[in-house]
């Protein structure tokens, strides 16, 4: 599952080298895809290569390899105008921002400690990286037994987690992570981060002066860094189900 920028970043670039043979600078994609800056660039490039879509080649510049496209993605696609609305909308799982999104607001509510023998059906509202940062899915339909033990007074839902970026942390790809609903956490939480208003993330929050680190729990992908506004948590991690 890619989002909408990655999926237009990756015909914009196999366009491009199908054209000319020779990969768009990152100017060149900042223009096409109507971003600000070319850390967005960056991150977009290291989610389709972590996804297995490009491939960067060492020691030259410019230097890019689509590996494949994506399924729906016929032979000839071409990269669509970007649009600009005033005003972002993106289906992520409600969080402490009013920015105008579409809001997935179906969390399981549990008013007091929970006893008994019982599961609660909690809500399943998609996937979620342990990576690069996706767009949140969202199936409101499905439920997901969780024994009671596992949660305590709040509002609750669950993700199934894509990729291996927490795996240091006992979190392997197609866990289903059980999240307590919460705008706050404490440094060290492992959390669910909306990062810029438009992506979700799990990662482990650390708090610094005025800024605010997401780390992955696998050497292999850097701790990225925020500004306070850039942020917002959505829930913390309260527990795992894993199916063998």
């Amino acid at each position: 599952m890619l989002t909408r920028k990655q999926h237009q970043l990756l015909i914009f670039i196999n366009e491009r080298l199908n054209a000319t043979g020779v990969a768009p600078s990152f100017d060149e994609m900042k223009e096409a895809l109507g971003l600000k800056s070319k850390s967005g660039i960056h991150r977009l490039i290291s989610g389709l290569e972590e996804r297995g879509f490009i491939r960067r080649l060492a020691h030259r510049a410019r230097a890019l390899e689509v590996l494949r496209l994506p399924e729906d993605t016929g032979v000839g696609a071409t990269l669509a105008p970007v649009e600009k609305p005033d005003r972002f909308a993106p289906q992520v799982i409600e969080g402490g921002r009013d920015n105008g999104a579409t809001l997935i607001t179906a969390p399981s509510e549990i008013t007091g400690p929970v006893f008994g023998t019982s599961d609660v059906e909690v809500p399943f509202l998609g996937k979620i990286a342990a990576g690069t940062p996706i767009e949140a899915l969202s199936d409101p339909t499905r439920h997901i037994a969780v024994p009671p033990s596992m949660l305590g007074k709040g509002n609750f839902y669950c993700l199934e987690v894509e990729g291996d970026s927490m795996i240091n942390a006992g979190i392997l790809d197609g866990d289903t992570v059980v999240i307590r609903r919460t705008d706050n956490a404490e440094n060290g939480s492992i959390v669910v981060a909306l990062v810029e208003g438009q992506e979700v993330t799990l990662k482990r929050l650390r708090k610094r002066n005025n800024s605010v680190a997401l780390e992955a729990e696998n050497p292999a992908y850097e701790t990225r860094i925020f500004g306070p506004d850039q942020v917002a948590v959505q829930g913390e991690l309260v527990g795992l189900l894993r199916q063998y």
